[in-house]
């Protein structure tokens, strides 16, 4: 019998193949997102949807079923003497395959390349607000996506089964009782924000020259650590962050020469990101376990960086008179802790990418309760529309004028990704859990930051999860890292004592 590490040694060279094809889909839609010409739209779908396909085939290979059978490795315990890396390997190997076996390779081409139409349409029906053109294709995508949890666990919740690939062993119920308890202590918080006076924002109502908001933000990627010799910043409707290779991880951004703030965070946000998948530990490169433990871990990394970093007063202090220097005239009269007040106002709005920090969940619990909704069927797609309006005005008290502004003003449904939004707001909870913990060792991540040791910070985020990719399960890292299971009340405590020094109340 073949000994154990010859078979995870092939595995491995399974694998490349798959991550290696994963990597130029990425290409692909990378170009797509940024220079893809108009019209080059459908020969786009058709090459990602055959890509995807070819590389569905690498993973439902006999190969994978001879080696875990071979290994007599059904999914549950590893054998003993394998170590940590290799088990995990192991563990995330089997359940894509075991997933991937039980979808058509039909099925996948097709949710690829409808994924790559319906983005193109809601490019377009976003830009003259007409849903009625977006909406066939939103029924499509859900079908299909309804089709896909069908085939991977027809005894199971439909929502369920997708909410596992974004954030692994979570439920919708599961992520409804945290929703709840952060909404219950973020409804006290904003009651108290909307009765103390607001600061003064009137400098940010003006013009920011494009050209000088990117030579700030450059800046500040650099100054936190990402790496230029192994990445680029271009420009997106909907900023990302992905990865084509190992030494290779791309991020973008947006503009906006009348919503400074909205460029400056975005550059933060997804900075953090590259600096997550800068990070994996060398070993992991070029595996499937080269990836963030899941993507509210993923989305712990970014809203850290924007927001518990990049809105901190001790930020300001240090980089205020930088962005001065390019906004004389904007600035002039405009002190650190001005703006440090001015970025961290609260008011409910329209737009998600640019909410405070404090509203920015109750946008996520919004969209977590539409898609559900969506994908069980209780809500036709074209009622989707007034269902995002009255949410809006219940929760946000914020009324919607059309749906360029409402349920068009995200990519995500368009590009087939339900399940994908409950992240957001749960990267917010982890963040704020992993920075308790983080200060419990290297001391007020504020003092780090006053004193210039911003390279400490990133270093333990390096140690404690970056090279770690996908080595342990979200649940297991949590509680490797702080000691409990995921508790929304560290981000409620962070954003309380935060305020009360922002508004002073």
């Amino acid at each position: 019998m073949r000994k154990t590490e010859e078979l995870i040694k092939e595995l491995r060279s399974l694998d490349e193949s798959v991550t290696r094809l994963g990597y130029i889909a990425a290409l692909l839609e990378w170009d797509q997102e940024t220079y893809l010409p108009p019209d080059g739209t459908e020969e786009r779908a058709l090459q990602i949807a055959l890509l995807m396909g070819l590389r569905h085939e690498k993973i439902v290979n006999e190969r994978w079923r001879n080696l875990f059978s071979d290994m007599g490795y059904t999914g549950e315990n590893a054998p003993e003497h394998l170590n940590e890396i290799d088990s995990a390997f192991l563990r995330e190997t089997y359940k894509r395959w075991k997933r991937k076996t039980r979808i058509p390779r039909e099925l996948v081409e097709e949710i690829a390349k409808e994924a790559s139409l319906s983005q193109n349409a809601w490019a377009k029906a976003r830009k003259i607000n007409d849903y009625n053109a977006f909406a066939p294709h939103l029924k499509t995508l859900i079908r299909l996506q309804q089709e896909y949890a069908k085939a991977l666990a027809p005894n199971e919740d439909a929502y369920d089964v997708l909410l596992d690939e974004y954030e692994p062993g979570a439920t919708g119920a599961a992520i409804a009782g945290v929703f709840d308890e952060l909404a219950d202590g973020l409804m006290p918080l904003m009651e108290k924000i909307q009765s103390s006076r607001a600061p003064d924002t009137s400098f940010l109502d003006q013009p920011y020259n494009i050209d000088k908001q990117n030579i700030f933000g450059k800046k500040v990627q650099t100054f936190i650590g990402y790496d230029y010799q192994r990445g680029r910043l271009d420009l997106s409707v909907h900023p990302f962050a992905t990865t084509l290779g190992p030494s290779d991880v791309r991020i973008t951004t947006r503009y906006d020469e009348n919503q400074v703030l909205a460029g400056l965070l975005s550059n933060i946000h997804e900075a953090g990101h590259g600096l997550y998948e800068q990070g994996m530990a060398h070993t992991l490169r070029g595996t499937l376990l080269a990836e963030g433990a899941s993507y509210g871990i993923h989305e712990s990394q970014s809203r850290f960086w924007e927001n518990i970093v990049g809105r901190s007063r001790a930020f300001w202090t240090m980089w205020f008179s930088t962005l001065q220097s390019l906004f004389p005239e904007n600035l002039r009269a405009v002190t650190s802790k001005d703006f440090f007040r001015a970025v961290n106002r609260v008011k409910p709005s329209l737009i998600r990418v640019e909410a405070d920090e404090v509203s920015y969940s109750l946008h996520i619990i919004i969209r977590f309760r539409l898609e559900k909704a969506l994908i069980s069927g209780a809500l036709p797609v074209n009622e989707l529309p007034d269902a995002w309006r009255e949410a809006y005005q219940e929760d946000l008290g914020i009324e919607v004028p059309n749906d360029t502004l409402g349920c068009m003003q995200d990519v995500h449904w368009a590009e087939g990704l339900f399940g994908y939004f409950p992240t957001y707001a749960l990267g917010n909870l982890y963040a704020a859990q992993f920075t308790r913990a983080m200060e419990a060792q290297l001391g007020s991540l504020s003092e780090q930051i006053e004193k210039g040791k911003i390279n400490a910070v990133l270093q333990w985020l390096r140690e404690h999860i970056h090279q770690h990719g996908k080595v342990y399960t979200p649940g297991e890292l949590c509680q490797q890292i702080s000691g409990e299971s995921l508790n929304p009340q560290y981000f409620i405590n962070y954003l309380n004592s935060k305020y009360a020094e922002v508004y002073g109340f």
